[in-house]
């Protein structure tokens, strides 16, 4: 018995072939529609991203030639004793709008999805602060902020004999009014995404839950809660990496007073970049918002991965 060797097909012929057999499998259509979308992306998303790389590694004021310096913006950045001031407030910021900004939108969400008559007058009414220019929304609400006798909530406080209380100009109280008002603003946003969960919650779940005698706190904790358990996951990430980089709070309220207690990163970095003392250091405000970016990313790829069985099951 002869052993058959097999046929040796030309490599360029082969190449042809699958080439030919992905064209007529519509591979080539497929990028023709794919291509416009990958070259606006590299355009608008990674181009920026490469030139803000290599900008982190100059010293530039936009105007002169930049010059190579490698990491010394980096060294620059890490050497300033406001980097860790920032960095503390941020952490401090994000804790607080944890505590008291998550729940209240479930909180409310819970509530209005029980409503049977009117419950878009309730929807749209919590929706309204988000529709509200933040600009505008933080000059309203520096007005209640007033820090004297006449101010709304010191007045308020008045009334039961408290205050008046500096709320924006004391270290102590600067970070939760901040805190406060954002939350205020972006609340509504999540409330509508809880009632639009919610609706999707088999009526049947709570019935059964109904039989066996549940109160309405053990619906919401043994129904609610486990249904919304990917919407909670998400509006948690979400959350955690948008406090990360807050600005226009401390920006427009307090400019980072009072003695840096709402210095934030992304306020830091705007001052190496525009500030009136630090002014013109794009490189240094390149370097701290690629730290930023970065050390978000890990943070949100390790939440991910220490959160997966419980988002999924």
């Amino acid at each position: 018995m002869t052993a058959t060797t097999p046929v040796s097909r030309p490599a360029g012929r082969g190449l042809l072939h699958a080439t030919n057999r992905w064209v007529r499998g519509g591979g080539l259509a497929t990028f023709v529609f794919v291509l416009p979308m990958l070259l606006i992306f590299g355009l608008f998303s990674w181009l920026p991203i490469v030139k803000a790389v290599v900008m982190s590694m100059q010293s530039t004021n936009l105007v002169t030639d930049a010059q190579w310096v490698g990491l010394e913006n980096f060294r620059q950045v890490f050497n300033d004793p406001l980097l860790w001031t920032a960095v503390k407030n941020t952490a401090y910021f994000a804790a607080l709008a944890l505590v008291f900004g998550y729940p209240v939108p479930l909180i409310l969400a819970v509530l209005m999805s029980d409503l049977r008559r009117a419950r878009w007058i309730y929807a749209a009414l919590a929706y309204v602060p988000v529709v509200i220019p933040p600009v505008v929304a933080v000059l309203l609400w520096r007005f209640f902020y007033d820090s004297g006798p006449t101010g709304v909530f010191n007045t308020v406080a008045g009334w039961v004999g408290l205050g008046p209380y500096p709320w924006l100009e004391s270290a102590h109280t600067a970070m939760p009014s901040l805190v406060l008002e954002a939350t205020w603003a972006a609340a509504g946003g999540t409330v509508i995404i809880y009632l639009a969960a919610l609706v999707a919650v088999p009526p049947e779940l709570y019935d059964a839950a109904e039989v066996d005698g549940a109160s309405i706190w053990r619906k919401i904790w043994h129904v609610t809660l486990p249904q919304l358990r990917g919407v909670l996951f998400i509006t948690l990430v979400l959350q955690v990496v948008g406090t990360a980089q807050v600005f226009l709070e401390p920006y427009l309220f307090t400019g980072g007073g009072p003695d840096h207690a709402t210095t934030t990163v992304l306020l830091l970095i705007y001052d190496y970049a525009f500030g009136n003392t630090l002014g013109g250091n794009y490189g240094a405000a390149t370097a701290l918002s690629l730290m930023l970016a970065v050390t978000l990313a890990l943070l949100s790829a390790l939440f991910f991965r220490l959160t997966r069985s419980w988002s999924t099951s």
